[in-house]
């Protein structure tokens, strides 16, 4: 049973990670950037000069860890854990290489009721380690499957406000992206080493006919779409993006982004999958 006094107060110690160029490369490698090779506003996310990184991989840096597998005091039953949304938020532009503070913190649990779950918000900052400036502001949102029904043991929050839903009209522009077969071997290098994503056996276990893509990487896959549509390559120009994870995407599909022009610099999205018209990203906003 999920400990909700416990949960609600955890709080990740300073988690600090230096990364380089390289780093910054291999992620956008990760999400089919640099493709075409000849593109000179791809080449600025895959080569080291003017090198600039795009705004989702503060979703990967200075993660905590498997504290939630770790710290079984919790009561979070994390092999029913599943990665429900993502946004990030820019302060700044993220730096192509640096060195960040990371510091996380549950800010919401949810309880669904018994047998339909719990929700965990989990909020982290971003902070660079010799100014101390605020870089970026990540909130992951996991659906603990395993853990509805705790408040009758006292303890609960409030639902967060529902995400806006996807417009109803025909999409204003539509981005293909498709996505490389060994796409998963790739973006696992940014940090996710799960074996879902590599392992058949792994995979098929756990009901799928093959290793999926990380749930990260189809969100970064539509970030490299919005600025690819709308910001002209240029990654300062979004300030936020955030979407939720509908379905798993199988290495070597196009994702095919949906977009809407909203006022006041607000992008909405969805992301649907080419070849199996399955929506993979659903509830999608970006700020320019």
């Amino acid at each position: 049973m999920l400990d909700y006094e416990k949960t609600r107060a955890w709080r990740s110690a300073d988690t600090r990670h230096a990364y380089t160029a390289k780093d910054t490369i291999l992620y956008a490698l990760g999400l089919g950037i640099g493709a075409d090779a000849l593109d000179p506003k791809q080449l600025r996310f895959t080569y080291e000069k003017d090198l600039v990184a795009l705004p989702t991989m503060a979703a990967v840096l200075a993660s905590p860890g498997a504290w939630m597998r770790e710290r079984t005091e919790l009561g979070i039953d994390f092999l029913k854990l599943v990665h429900g949304e993502q946004g990030v938020v820019l302060h700044a532009p993220l730096p192509a290489a640096a060195t960040l503070v990371g510091r996380s913190r549950v800010v919401r649990v949810v309880d669904k009721g018994e047998g339909r779950g719990a929700v965990l918000h989990v909020e982290k900052t971003l902070a660079d380690e010799a100014s101390g400036q605020l870089i970026a502001t990540a909130e992951q949102v996991l659906f603990l499957r395993g853990n509805g029904g705790f408040s009758a043991h006292g303890g609960g929050d409030a639902p967060a406000p529902a995400l806006p839903a996807t417009p109803e009209t025909p999409p204003d522009l539509v981005v293909e992206l498709p996505t490389r077969p060994d796409a998963a071997l790739l973006y696992r290098l940014s940090g996710d080493l799960n074996p879902l994503h590599v392992d058949p056996a792994v995979a098929a276990r756990a009901g799928f006919p093959k290793p999926i893509l990380h749930g990260l990487a189809t969100y970064g896959t539509a970030c490299h779409g919005i600025v690819k549509a709308f910001c002209e390559y240029d990654p300062s120009r979004l300030t936020s993006i955030r979407a939720r994870l509908s379905s798993p995407v199988f290495p070597g599909e196009t994702i095919r982004l949906e977009c809407w022009r909203l006022p006041d610099g607000v992008v909405a999205f969805r992301g649907r999958v080419a070849e199996r018209d399955v929506v993979v990203l659903s509830h999608g906003r970006a700020t320019l």
